[in-house]
């Protein structure tokens, strides 16, 4: 009987020290997420000077044609945004392509949908974006961060619920002479 009592005693605190260590591994996860919610929303405002740095320099390094990347992903974004150059549609005139190609036009993805046979001409403003894109980028990039921050919050949410939950069952299982195991069909469940 002295033998069983100490297997039991033994098996008792094999178990809860592994709940011990499920709520430490939570509570680790947890304070990380926390430091990335406040990291990132303090980061947040260095986002505008960073891609203000960025976008210049991809700018400027725009050919006007579709086979390197800085050319494709401007023409994109010009496209998908509506917008014009970086403040606006005069910011071309600043770049190495506007000199070069010497056509006193901006590339064709500035061009509204609407207006018909459009050539970038700054000759005919009205049919460019009026709207530059680093205001954009920066407004979407800072929606996408909004979105990582309320999703790693909710999940700090859930993981507390569970440290909370994994707490009380380890503080209820010792003060509580009538908590049992849940035996369903004579097995443990």
């Amino acid at each position: 009987m002295g033998q069983c009592g100490i297997t039991s005693s033994k098996t008792v605190l094999v178990f809860l020290n592994l709940i011990f260590w499920f709520v430490i591994i939570l509570m680790l996860v947890f304070v990380t997420e926390v430091g990335v919610v406040v990291l990132g929303y303090i980061y947040r405002a260095k986002v505008e000077d960073e891609v203000d740095r960025s976008i210049q320099k991809v700018y400027n390094e725009y050919n006007g044609t579709n086979m390197d990347a800085p050319s494709r992903a401007i023409d994109y974004v010009q496209r998908q945004l509506h917008c014009c150059g970086i403040h606006n549609y005069s910011d071309w005139k600043k770049t190495r392509w506007f000199q070069e190609s010497q056509n006193n036009s901006v590339p064709q993805s500035c061009c509204k949908p609407s207006a018909s046979n459009c050539t970038g001409s700054l000759s005919r403003t009205g049919d460019l974006y009026p709207e530059g894109c680093e205001a954009l980028v920066v407004k979407k990039l800072k929606e996408i961060m909004m979105y990582v921050i309320w999703a790693a919050l909710t999940f700090a949410a859930i993981q507390m619920l569970g440290m909370l939950c994994a707490c009380v069952v380890l503080c209820r299982r010792g003060r509580d002479p009538a908590y049992e195991l849940l035996i369903t069909g004579g097995t443990y469940a």
